[in-house]
Protein backbone atom coordinates (compact mmCIF):
# COMPACT_ATOMS: atom_id res chain seq x y z
CA UNK A 1 0.00 0.00 0.00
CA UNK A 2 2.53 2.42 -0.64
CA UNK A 3 1.94 5.89 -1.05
CA UNK A 4 3.49 8.59 -3.28
CA UNK A 5 4.20 12.29 -2.49
CA UNK A 6 5.40 14.47 -5.79
CA UNK A 7 5.99 17.60 -5.84
CA UNK A 8 7.34 19.71 -8.82
CA UNK A 9 8.12 23.22 -10.07
CA UNK A 10 7.63 24.82 -11.88
CA UNK A 11 3.71 24.57 -12.29
CA UNK A 12 2.15 21.87 -15.16
CA UNK A 13 -1.10 21.25 -16.70
CA UNK A 14 -3.14 19.21 -14.73
CA UNK A 15 -3.40 16.45 -17.77
CA UNK A 16 0.46 15.93 -16.92
CA UNK A 17 -0.41 15.37 -13.21
CA UNK A 18 -2.76 11.89 -14.61
CA UNK A 19 0.13 10.78 -16.43
CA UNK A 20 2.79 11.17 -14.02
CA UNK A 21 0.39 9.45 -11.47
CA UNK A 22 -0.59 6.29 -13.96
CA UNK A 23 2.88 6.36 -14.85
CA UNK A 24 4.09 5.91 -10.88
CA UNK A 25 1.85 3.90 -10.41
CA UNK A 26 2.71 1.34 -13.25
CA UNK A 27 6.57 1.69 -12.20
CA UNK A 28 5.45 0.86 -8.51
CA UNK A 29 3.86 -2.20 -9.90
CA UNK A 30 6.61 -3.26 -11.94
CA UNK A 31 9.67 -2.75 -9.39
CA UNK A 32 8.09 -2.55 -6.10
CA UNK A 33 5.20 -5.60 -7.30
CA UNK A 34 2.73 -2.95 -5.16
CA UNK A 35 -1.03 -3.58 -5.42
CA UNK A 36 -2.55 -0.67 -7.49
CA UNK A 37 -5.59 -1.34 -5.62
CA UNK A 38 -4.57 0.35 -2.54
CA UNK A 39 -1.59 2.66 -3.96
CA UNK A 40 -2.08 6.36 -4.02
CA UNK A 41 -0.05 9.28 -5.75
CA UNK A 42 -0.02 12.64 -4.23
CA UNK A 43 1.06 15.10 -6.68
CA UNK A 44 1.89 19.12 -4.92
CA UNK A 45 3.03 21.67 -7.25
CA UNK A 46 5.16 24.65 -6.32
CA UNK A 47 6.11 28.06 -8.05
CA UNK A 48 9.59 28.51 -8.36
CA UNK A 49 9.56 31.42 -6.10
CA UNK A 50 8.84 29.46 -3.03
CA UNK A 51 11.09 26.32 -4.34
CA UNK A 52 15.16 27.28 -3.32
CA UNK A 53 18.26 25.07 -3.90
CA UNK A 54 21.34 26.57 -2.78
CA UNK A 55 19.43 29.52 -1.62
CA UNK A 56 18.51 30.47 -4.76
CA UNK A 57 14.51 29.89 -6.94
CA UNK A 58 14.98 26.42 -9.17
CA UNK A 59 15.37 27.33 -12.52
CA UNK A 60 14.97 24.41 -14.38
CA UNK A 61 12.09 21.54 -13.62
CA UNK A 62 12.86 19.96 -10.63
CA UNK A 63 11.05 17.03 -8.76
CA UNK A 64 10.50 15.48 -5.35
CA UNK A 65 9.24 12.48 -5.57
CA UNK A 66 9.15 10.21 -1.96
CA UNK A 67 7.16 6.82 -2.01
CA UNK A 68 6.58 5.07 1.77
CA UNK A 69 6.64 1.05 1.93
CA UNK A 70 7.09 -1.05 4.90
CA UNK A 71 9.94 -1.89 5.96
CA UNK A 72 11.48 -5.38 4.69
CA UNK A 73 8.83 -6.07 1.85
CA UNK A 74 11.47 -4.82 -0.76
CA UNK A 75 15.02 -5.72 -1.71
CA UNK A 76 17.79 -2.99 -2.27
CA UNK A 77 18.11 -3.85 -6.06
CA UNK A 78 14.54 -3.55 -6.25
CA UNK A 79 14.04 0.13 -4.66
CA UNK A 80 17.37 0.98 -6.83
CA UNK A 81 15.38 -0.14 -9.91
CA UNK A 82 12.73 1.78 -9.03
CA UNK A 83 14.66 4.68 -8.05
CA UNK A 84 16.30 5.06 -11.33
CA UNK A 85 12.79 4.10 -13.20
CA UNK A 86 10.81 6.94 -11.56
CA UNK A 87 13.89 8.86 -12.05
CA UNK A 88 13.96 8.79 -15.83
CA UNK A 89 10.43 8.91 -16.11
CA UNK A 90 10.32 12.20 -13.86
CA UNK A 91 13.09 13.48 -16.60
CA UNK A 92 11.22 12.25 -19.60
CA UNK A 93 7.81 14.32 -18.45
CA UNK A 94 8.99 17.29 -16.96
CA UNK A 95 12.12 17.91 -18.55
CA UNK A 96 11.16 18.51 -21.70
CA UNK A 97 14.47 17.73 -23.17
CA UNK A 98 16.53 19.18 -20.52
CA UNK A 99 17.76 18.01 -17.57
CA UNK A 100 15.89 18.42 -14.24
CA UNK A 101 17.68 20.48 -11.70
CA UNK A 102 20.44 18.77 -9.80
CA UNK A 103 18.80 18.46 -6.94
CA UNK A 104 15.74 16.34 -7.75
CA UNK A 105 14.93 13.73 -5.97
CA UNK A 106 13.53 9.87 -5.49
CA UNK A 107 13.27 8.45 -1.91
CA UNK A 108 12.05 5.13 -0.86
CA UNK A 109 11.00 5.68 2.37
CA UNK A 110 10.62 2.08 4.55
CA UNK A 111 7.88 2.29 7.50
CA UNK A 112 7.91 -0.54 10.15
CA UNK A 113 4.35 -2.65 10.27
CA UNK A 114 2.87 -1.27 12.79
CA UNK A 115 3.52 2.08 11.87
CA UNK A 116 1.16 2.73 9.35
CA UNK A 117 -2.08 1.10 7.48
CA UNK A 118 -5.11 1.60 5.49
CA UNK A 119 -8.52 1.12 6.16
CA UNK A 120 -7.75 1.31 10.10
CA UNK A 121 -5.83 -1.91 10.41
CA UNK A 122 -1.76 -1.52 10.33
CA UNK A 123 0.67 -3.50 8.05
CA UNK A 124 0.97 -5.52 11.03
CA UNK A 125 -1.94 -6.62 11.27
CA UNK A 126 -2.56 -7.09 7.93
CA UNK A 127 -0.04 -9.92 8.30
CA UNK A 128 -0.61 -11.30 11.29
CA UNK A 129 -4.21 -12.40 9.94
CA UNK A 130 -2.10 -13.73 6.16
CA UNK A 131 -0.51 -15.88 9.06
CA UNK A 132 -3.29 -17.43 10.73
CA UNK A 133 -4.64 -20.95 9.29
CA UNK A 134 -7.79 -21.05 7.65
CA UNK A 135 -10.34 -22.81 9.92
CA UNK A 136 -11.85 -25.78 8.06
Amino acid sequence: MPTLQLKVSPLQNPSRYRTLAQALTRLTAEHLHKRAKVRTVMIDDLPAARWYVGGIDVQRPTAFLEISITQGTNTAEQKAAFMAAAFAELQEQLGAGQPLAEASYVIVRELPAGDWGYGGRTQAARQAARAQPVAA
